[in-house]
């Protein structure tokens, strides 16, 4: 079995796309005209088809803008655009505002764009590097719609609510990281540059010392004769792991293993959950039909098992049921979050209730990343204590031997 990514149009002449699971393409044609789609293009079992509708990104990427350059613009739009601003005088005063930068010359080209006739959203489809998939959809719909203030208000909520939420993280693990450098530092020096010292006075009595301390000097001089070939091979590893995840059998594996770690799997979880609903809350505010809304959020969501299990919920609402009860059959997404939104469907009210699930899962994820923390930093320094302990210990036994023989 492999993926396939499938353009098709359906019975009322609108073009849809989405990722099927299939073993060759006679059989996504066969299953897409038995929901009476008209195929238009199958593309070949990619690695952009594994888990969403993604290019492969390179090992080192560099986003031209960041996450705090795209919501400033998408605010002073929004206020802009209020003010009665035509959309390319707007654009150029944003343009003037990031001078200097990177986004300045994206701006510029977006204002040629727009004053040759060419919409918004198509303009930005050119410069992905740029805005999002999910950014030119719902500008896309807004113009479409005729309610692009809106749409610039919704994406700047979304685009606040994300930066905030990896800030935290961010912050969070600031600490633990700062504390492990240190601990791994003074370790790495005590062992390369203090035990030597201590060994050099043991070195006429070595049958007179107990084991753990000929056992903490052998590892001493260990790591100072061969360290530096440790350290190659640590960062052989570590760049192979990265390019073995790069690939599509790798993050496969990854993403599996993020999901089952202990503490990890069930933050992974609850980010992706509130990931998932915030981006598909705001596309269906910002009026983008849930069938397409559905396609994007897959190249939105970071763990291709669940951006897979989205691409099964997207062709079952193709087929006219409910997106909750396939969403629960894939087993990945938590019991609450699925309840909620099988309200939503019920009540005709999905984007409010998938932005409920949001925030609850976003405070989740705050509570989780502080109970993780609080568990990480205690064991740092408790591992870093026990093992200076043994080797104090082990150093002391030494002298008290020394002293008796």
């Amino acid at each position: 079995m492999a993926f396939f990514q499938y353009r098709a149009a359906d019975q009322t002449g609108k073009v849809v796309e989405g990722v099927m699971e299939a073993d060759g393409e006679q059989r996504v044609v066969a299953r897409l005209r038995d929901m009476g789609c008209i195929p238009l293009r199958i593309a070949m079992p990619s690695e952009r088809a594994v888990g969403a509708p993604r290019q492969a990104r390179p090992l080192f990427e560099k986003r031209q803008v960041s996450q705090q350059q795209l919501l400033q613009f998408t605010r002073e739009m929004a206020t802009l655009l209020n003010a009665g601003l035509p959309l390319d005088r707007s654009l150029s005063i944003l343009g003037n505002l990031f001078e200097g930068t990177e986004f300045s010359k994206t701006l510029r080209a977006l204002v040629e764009a727009v004053r040759a006739g060419k919409s918004l959203a198509a303009a930005m489809g050119e410069h992905p590097q740029v805005f999002p998939r999910i950014y030119t959809n719902m500008i896309r719909a807004g113009e479409a719609g005729g309610i692009l203030e809106n749409v610039l208000r919704y994406l700047t909520d979304y685009l606040e609510s994300t930066t905030a939420l990896k800030e935290e993280i961010k912050s969070a693990l600031i600490y633990p990281i700062i504390l492990g450098t240190a601990a791994g530092a003074s370790l790495i020096v005590m062992f390369i540059f203090v035990i030597p010292k201590f060994a050099a006075l043991f070195h006429d009595n070595r049958k007179a010392i107990p084991w753990i301390t000929e056992m903490v000097i052998n590892f001493s001089q260990l790591l100072a004769q061969y360290g530096w070939l440790a350290l190659l091979v640590a960062i052989a590893a570590l760049a192979g792991a990265i390019f073995y995840i790069k690939t599509p059998e790798g993050r496969g594996e990854w993403d599996r293993l993020c999901l089952k770690a202990w503490l990890i799997g069930d933050l992974v979880r609850k980010f992706e959950t509130a990931r998932f609903s915030r981006t598909l809350s705001a596309l269906l505010r910002g009026g983008v039909p849930l069938l397409d809304a559905l396609g994007t959020v897959q190249g939105v969501v970071g763990n291709r098992l669940l951006a897979r299990a989205i691409g099964q919920v997207q062709a079952r609402v193709r087929e006219g049921k409910g997106m909750a009860r396939p969403l629960s059959e894939s087993g990945l997404f938590p019991i609450l979050a699925l309840n909620m939104i099988a309200v939503g469907e019920e009540s005709g009210k999905l984007d409010g209730m998938l932005a409920e699930v949001a925030s609850f899962y976003d405070q989740e994820v705050r509570r989780s990343t502080k109970r993780i923390t609080a568990l990480l930093e205690p064991a740092l320094i408790l591992g870093m204590g026990l093992i200076i302990a043994v080797v104090v210990i082990s150093m002391l036994m030494a002298i008290f031997s020394i002293n008796d023989f």
